[in-house]
């Protein structure tokens, strides 16, 4: 949007009104910020000026602009943060990653396409289509850009990464950012949690025909040779989690005597076996490792399990296959510098000739060859009406009988026509109702059953609602709708404290509203950089529960009412979230 010279309308200085208005827009538009970020960024006194200007293609945009950088700006009723905001609050959008030459395109004017992305070792952020991002490089959290998505994380990894990923609305060194003090790239140091391996990385770009494959991907989106997709499909997509909302997602085996580690390294070595003996043929070779990993491994994980190399005792995956090495089951060449291949495999080694292939079920079948995972719409949730015993007689000249299960607008409907045809309405008054011996047993209580002797419409119609016993049906797109006696039960958010003295975010109740609590977990894993554990919910059959520690409840909070667009009155406990800390 900013890739060519704007026209500028007017400059003026805000008014107090209209600064506390976009104070009140910025905590709408970014829940993650504390009232205390929101003071700093939008402040209270300081000099902040409002800007229109025209961008090259004629936009009206409005910026924000405070202590001579433009910190946000508007488009069509929305806020967006400039890249200068974004250096102050790294984690205010969810990120992804490509690689620096990319970003040459992209101040030109070119789309994010998905070939050009680098997918982390916790996977991709979850996001939905249409959501803001920020972009950023490899092996430096500070944002370049900011876009919005053009497809929903399923829906990418179901393409297999590739087609346009984000349209781009402002990048560091366009005319937005010239228009600042033209502040350099920070450096803001990746999350201690998932380091990357920055030596591969540097070799990877340092590569020339690397170089010109990345200043393809973002105009072409392709990549004939496979080379700039070598860290692209290092994760599971969210469909494979959720294939089973029984299994145990990011847990090890609960029975398994041995530790986390060990188990780790018995299923690496389990994927590597697998992967050679099945998927991995000769004229594949010389393979990328990052490609061995990414497009073979991980597709031989078993459901139900997570291959994390981090937790085993190797760490790195050139350790391991060192280890490989020594064991002659495979040789590995560094054919250009800090790229490591594949380059011949033993397959007589008796290691890979004695292993058992496992046979997959016909479910996991079906979901591999036909599945695509599909965006999640939430539930239509309608109130309905169940009748009890003491108002059958009410229901039955309608063709009801006990438990009958009725909308509201059929309830109303049987009422009014009882009351007419029993000629019930007063004559003198129409909006009074006289009460026969039946209504008087299904909505009068003992002590007004001699004095009451009529009633209007409305509180009629009100004690007749009373007295129903609740029923509610859940509707999905394309699936027949559940018709449940009671009251549906809200997902339940609370904070406990553990043993070690912290705090860990509980969620119950999810699946009644179609969520499986492993997807959950995985994805608020990756948001919060916290650990995650399902396990069953105490007291309820059939029921998980996920735990993530610390109080996590702005992240759900952004998670259920943003992108999965529950109504808030389904959803206990957002009151909960951590409050800003008071200047003293």
């Amino acid at each position: 949007m900013f890739a060519k010279a704007f026209r500028v309308k007017s400059n003026t200085a805000i008014k107090g009104s209209d600064r506390r208005r976009l104070r009140a827009d910025v905590a709408a538009a970014f829940p993650g910020l504390g009232t205390d970020q929101v003071s700093v960024l939008v402040p209270g006194k300081e000099e902040l000026n409002t800007v229109k200007l025209y961008a090259h293609r004629g936009d009206a945009v409005t910026v924000y602009v405070s202590g001579g950088n433009p910190i946000l700006f508007e488009l069509e009723k929305n806020l967006y943060p400039t890249v200068y905001t974004l250096w102050s609050y790294p984690d205010l959008l969810p990120t992804f990653t490509t690689w620096p030459l990319v970003l040459e395109k992209l101040v030109g004017g070119a789309d994010l396409m998905l070939p050009g992305l680098v997918v982390p070792p916790a996977g991709l952020p979850q996001v939905q289509k249409g959501d803001l991002c920020a972009i950023t490089l490899v092996g430096n959290r500070a944002p370049v850009a900011v876009g919005i998505a053009a497809m929903s994380t399923a829906e990418m990894l179901t393409s297999g990464l590739k087609g346009r990923g984000f349209s781009m609305l402002h990048t560091y060194q366009d005319h937005l950012w010239r228009s600042g003090d033209k502040s350099s790239l920070p450096s803001i140091a990746p999350l201690a949690l998932d380091p990357p391996d920055l030596e591969k990385e540097e070799s990877i770009t340092a590569d020339p025909a690397m170089q010109e494959d990345l200043r393809c991907l973002t105009l072409e989106g392709e990549d004939e040779n496979g080379e700039a997709q070598q860290q692209m499909c290092g994760r599971k997509s969210l469909s494979e989690a959720s294939e089973d909302s029984n299994s145990r997602g990011l847990n090890p085996d609960p029975t398994d005597s041995r530790t986390l580690q060990e188990q780790m390294d018995e299923l690496l070595q389990r994927c590597f076996l697998h992967a050679l003996k099945c998927q991995v043929k000769k004229a594949d070779l010389p393979l990328l490792t990052s490609i061995f990993l990414g497009n073979h491994m991980f597709s031989c994980c078993p459901k139900g399990r997570q291959l994390d190399i981090k937790k085993s005792s190797y760490r790195k995956l050139s350790k391991f296959l060192q280890q490989m090495q020594q064991e002659q089951i495979v040789q590995v060449e560094e054919l250009s510098k800090g790229v490591e291949s594949i380059v011949a495999v033993d397959w007589k080694h008796p290691r890979i000739t004695s292993f058992v292939i496992p046979e997959p079920s016909p479910t996991s079948q079906t979901i591999q060859e036909g599945s695509r995972e599909q965006p999640y719409h939430p539930p239509d949730i309608k109130s309905l009406y169940c009748v009890p015993a003491n108002m059958t007689l009410l229901f039955q000249e309608s063709g009801h009988k006990k438990g009958s299960i009725l909308e509201g607008g059929e309830v109303r409907t049987i009422i009014i026509n009882y009351a007419k045809k029993n000629d019930l309405v007063d004559a003198n008054n129409k909006n009074l109702v006289k009460l026969d011996p039946i209504l008087c047993d299904c909505i009068l209580e003992k002590n007004e059953q001699h004095t009451v002797m009529k009633l209007p419409w409305d509180s009629l119609l009100t004690r007749c609602f009373e007295k129903l016993q609740p029923a509610y049906q859940v509707s999905f797109p394309g699936q027949e709708p559940i018709v449940k006696k009671g009251k549906i039960c809200p997902i339940d958010i609370s904070l406990a404290q553990r043993a070690s003295n912290k705090k860990v975010t509980v969620v119950r109740n999810l699946e009644p509203y179609g969520l499986d609590p492993c997807s959950v977990a995985s994805i608020l894993q990756q948001r919060c950089q916290a650990s995650t554990t399902v396990t069953p919910a105490p007291g309820a059959k059939d029921s998980l529960q996920v735990q993530i520690q610390g109080n996590q409840v702005h992240h759900l909070s952004r998670l259920l009412l943003e992108e999965y667009r529950l109504p808030r009155k389904y959803i206990q406990g957002l009151e909960k979230a951590p409050k800003p800390a008071k200047k003293k």
